[in-house]
């Protein structure tokens, strides 16, 4: 019998949702801001009391081991990530990181001894909010970016990434943060949905096969101002104008890549000089296009990229685009998603295999260990605002779920 304590799993992730910058029921937790390093603290300070070793790495990715029989052999991870995009909710990231500690300790009280260590990690800014890209941490970890263009990130403030974090106490070189493909077994992180499906269907468990990744584009448009009065309209090279039109080229080319998996977004449209009675001279966008497929992604990447050179001529707009990253999306291994499907049924717990349309830290994993992950549902979907929401009793059986998933491969 696997006893998961689900009042003081509940508790813990209240605590860690008001170490926030933001008022509750919001929570912003930034990478290297004090929210953040109070979060690594309180983490640090709960493994250790759980027996576990702890250490950190160059950027602050945390590691809590639970020593197996045989230490030498891989060990199995899991985890996920504790910061948090502004005006967000409590259940993203967290609930993999202290239901994975809940998982250990569950097995801990049940007498389990595992033969492979089993290792707990939370992942340095997997949100992309400062430096503007996603899964930092764990990107190093992998070898997906190379220490030395992680160094000069800069977030808002024309802060580089290598100096705030050696000011937030993390030494060591970046290069020093690469995990051999020997240094885990398996790896397999919990997570809530983040969409609707599991609700809708009233099932429990979803077994992930596939990981979403985006194709992000940076385009600084440029065009010519003037007084709105005074500059007349056959003249006109408006930059904003050119951007609405690009807005509506990335939908169109999500909707008719021939793939339902494909979607597109523009979430950030900066406008200068930003005033009602001046024409808009410079336009920047961002651009998200994601599938589980890369064909279909990089398709609708192309078309986007074709229409705005379209678009520019025909406006007299200049254009620079610059591709932010194009990862590759993931495929989950088998005999991980097998034993997260084995283990829902010995919880009594309903699953159903299904795909990632968000990304995690688990897409950059599967570069160097077998990978899966196990979804639970959450309140319509609702994710990254205040109202994300997943119930004890989801979290308990995910919990649970992920302690037979361990135990199982810990074993192997």
């Amino acid at each position: 019998m696997l006893n998961v304590d689900i009042d003081r799993l509940i508790a813990e992730l209240d605590r860690l949702a008001h170490m926030s910058d933001a008022e509750a029921p919001a929570v912003t937790r930034v990478l290297y801001t004090q929210p953040d390093m109070r979060a690594r603290a309180m983490l640090k300070e709960m493994c250790t009391a759980a027996g576990l070793q702890v250490r950190e790495d160059a950027v602050g990715n945390l590691f809590a081991r639970w020593l197996g029989r045989e230490p030498n052999l891989p060990a199995v991870g899991t985890g996920s990530h504790t910061d948090a995009i502004p005006y967000s909710g409590r259940y993203d990231g967290t609930v993999g990181v202290l239901g994975g500690l809940e998982a250990i300790r569950t097995l801990q009280a049940a007498g389990f001894s595992p033969k492979r260590s089993i290792e707990l990690l939370m992942f340095t800014s997997e949100e992309p909010t400062r430096f503007g890209i996603g899964c930092v941490g764990c990107r190093l970890m992998s070898g997906a970016i190379e220490p030395a263009a992680c160094a000069e990130l800069r977030d808002s403030a024309g802060a580089r990434f290598d100096d705030v974090r050696l000011a937030a106490g993390f030494t060591g070189t970046l290069a020093s943060a690469r995990l051999g493909s020997d240094y885990y077994s398996a790896f397999v992180e919990l997570h809530i949905e983040q969409g609707p499906i599991l609700e809708d269907k009233n099932l429990a468990i979803g077994a992930v096969t596939a990981i979403a990744a985006p194709a992000a584009l940076r385009v600084e448009l440029t065009g010519s101002g003037g007084h709105a009065g005074a500059v007349l309209m056959p003249i006109r090279r408006d930059a904003l104008c050119a951007a609405a039109e690009i807005v509506l080229a990335v939908e169109a080319a999500a909707k008719e890549s021939g793939s339902p998996d494909t979607v597109g977004t523009v979430g950030i449209c900066d406008v200068h000089p930003g005033a009602i009675n001046s024409v808009p001279s410079e336009v920047n966008l961002t651009i998200d296009i994601r599938d589980v497929a890369p064909g279909p992604r990089d398709g609708a990447v192309e078309r986007t990229r074709q229409v705005i050179d379209t678009v520019c001529a025909k406006r007299g707009v200049a254009a620079e685009i610059e591709t932010i990253h194009s990862d590759p999306p993931a495929a989950m291994a088998e005999h991980v998603v097998r034993a997260v499907e084995q283990a829902a049924v010995a919880a009594g717990a309903s699953c159903i295999r299904m795909v990632s349309r968000a990304y995690h830290d688990s897409l950059f994993m599967a570069r160097i260990a077998p990978t899966g992950m196990i979804f639970i549902p959450c309140y319509k979907g609702y994710s990254h605002r205040p109202d994300e929401y997943s119930s004890p009793g989801a979290i308990k059986t995910g919990v649970e779920v992920l302690a037979r998933t361990l135990r199982e491969l810990s074993e192997a």
